[in-house]
């Protein structure tokens, strides 16, 4: 645990994270911030869908999943549609 003082930056305030914990942490250039129980959390921005094309390749190898290459029939390919 580290103190440190509240800094005033136009009509905002902020804080300076010593470089160790910004490593330490693994943030990036882009964090997060929410507020949990009176404490502000702080964590690395994540892009949206991040990683899933690495667990659809996953579920692909388990077989798990549908096919990401084939579409199933739908109703009108069923029922309406003449081959």
């Amino acid at each position: 645990m580290m103190k440190t003082q509240l800094v005033q930056i136009g009509n905002s305030r902020g804080i300076r994270i010593p470089k160790p914990l910004i490593e330490q942490a693994g943030l990036g250039d882009q964090v997060e911030l929410r507020v949990e129980d009176g404490q502000v959390i702080i964590e690395n921005h994540r892009k949206p869908r991040a990683g899933w094309a690495e667990a659809a390749r996953e579920l692909r190898q388990r077989e798990e999943g549908p096919s990401l290459d084939e579409t199933p029939p739908t109703l009108f390919d069923e029922s309406e549609w003449d081959w």
